[in-house]
This record gives C-alpha cells, sequence and structure tokens, in this order.
C-alpha cells in the first residue's frame, strides 16, 4: 500500500520528505507535495521525518482525510486519464499543477480547523 499527503501539508510545503525518499518519488505541487503511487517503493522514510505529521500508508489513513487518496493520483492523471511516470522529482523542477479538487479540499479543512 502506497503512502499518501493528507491535509496538514496544504500551503506548507516544507520539504524535508523530499530529502530522505530514495527513489524520488515525492513531488512539489502549487500548495502541497505529491507520493505518485506507483514509483513510491513503501519504506516509510517520508512518514517518519514529516514535520506536520501528513503523510500516512495509505490503508492507515482516517475516513476525514480519505478525499487525500484520489488527490494524490490525480496529481499524476495524464490526458488520458491514466497514472503518469514522470521519473522521479529534484529540487528545483517545475512544481506540479494541484488537481482542481484541492481547492475544495483546501477549503473544507481550513474550516474544519478555524471551528
Amino acid at each position: 500500500m502506497t503512502l499518501v499527503i493528507t491535509s496538514t501539508c496544504i500551503d506548507v510545503k516544507d520539504g524535508v520528505c523530499t530529502t530522505v525518499c530514495p527513489v524520488d518519488c515525492i513531488y512539489e505541487g502549487e500548495r502541497m507535495f505529491y507520493i505518485h503511487p506507483t514509483e513510491c517503493i513503501e519504506c516509510g522514510m517520508c512518514e517518519s521525518i514529516c514535520p506536520v505529521d501528513a503523510i500516512r500508508y495509505a490503508d492507515e489513513v482516517e475516513d476525514e482525510q480519505r478525499p487525500f487518496l484520489a488527490l494524490n493520483e490525480a496529481a499524476f492523471l495524464g490526458g488520458s486519464g491514466t497514472v503518469e511516470e514522470p521519473g522521479g522529482w529534484k529540487k528545483g523542477d517545475k512544481p506540479l499543477k494541484d488537481p482542481d479538487e484541492l481547492t475544495v479540499l483546501a477549503k473544507r479543512y481550513s474550516k474544519e480547523e478555524v471551528v
């Protein structure tokens, strides 16, 4: 089961998770980072170092964070609707375009934190 990044990463973009990933499968987006669903080797290094506790194994994601399973995959969907394999991320690469769903999720999770 791959790892996914959840709501607490939105607008944080610390990036320390990318420094420990042995296969460079964590990509920077415009507002958060995303873990590529097929490039990830499930080592868990990123989970152990995340300063905002945003990374989880997909089968351990809490119910309220489940939309981030699809969001992480959506960040890598190509025009044909299949997951593209960019081949690894490195600092200085252009950020991925965030999936449109992130805007809705960001509003929803920021409201939950305020309440």
